[in-house]
């Protein structure tokens, strides 16, 4: 801490001004080694707790949330409840992981982001041909390329390609409307049966195999291996 404090007081004199938002207390340091002409203080705690001086600009519009509480205490829209805990900024539990995943699958469905991963698809096919060629023309067993391979990963670049493979393959193939409700939840039920194998999940497992799909495709989408994807409506 201390040496933190030294080298922000070496710093300080070097910086043309600072905008100071005091939440608490007053910073020493910007007091000890600032001119007060240098420092411009925006706002403070009476200001952030009248919901009127929320906006501090406009054109663009600017706002300004106190924290913790970034986030209203309450949200009345589903839609945007949704959205905030498929990001993992509101906790799971609140809509529940298989529901989000299945939320996620139907954003996935309805956009365009899955035809990126067309080639894993052809190359699959490509591979399984060659392999089979080879084992018939020399009369040896299958080779385990899995033999190294950590199943239980799920981050592990192999199994997310499979998992994009089965995505690509179960949209493509789908001939439903993916417009109609009933339609859409058809795809998602069979997505969620394909990740099965997808993610090498026992078959032992049961029911509580779709739990560990939605808890390890959900955690994939918020790593970036299943794309990006723009949630809110952009207005132009």
């Amino acid at each position: 801490m201390a040496a933190a404090s030294r080298a922000i007081a070496e710093r300080i004199p070097l910086v043309d001004f600072i905008l100071e938002i005091p939440l608490s207390s007053e910073c020493q340091l910007l007091t000890n080694h600032l001119p007060c002409s240098r420092r411009i203080i925006v706002m403070n705690k009476m200001d952030l707790a009248n919901r009127s001086h929320l906006k501090i600009g406009s054109h663009p519009n600017i706002y300004v949330l106190d924290t913790p509480s970034i986030l209203p205490t309450q949200i009345l829209d589903a839609e945007v409840c949704s959205r905030l805990a498929l990001t993992g900024a509101i906790s799971d539990s609140l809509i529940g992981e298989k529901e989000l995943a299945q939320y996620f699958l139907a954003i996935l469905n309805l956009s365009d982001e899955y035809k990126k991963w067309a080639k894993l698809s052809a190359l699959e096919n490509e591979r399984s041909f060659i392999d089979h060629k080879e084992e018939c023309s020399s009369g040896r067993q299958p080779c385990m390329k899995g033999e190294r391979q950590h199943f239980t990963d799920h981050t592990q670049d192999f199994i997310v390609h499979n998992v994009r493979r089965k995505l690509f393959e179960t949209i493509s193939c789908f001939n439903g409307d993916m417009q109609n409700e009933v339609d859409l939840e058809k795809l998602i039920e069979l997505q969620f049966t394909t990740l099965t194998e997808a993610f090498h999940l026992p078959i032992e497992l049961g029911d509580n195999a779709r739990s560990k799909v939605a808890t390890k495709l959900l955690n994939l989408y918020r790593i970036g291996r299943l794309g990006h994807y723009t949630l809110d409506p952009l207005a132009f």
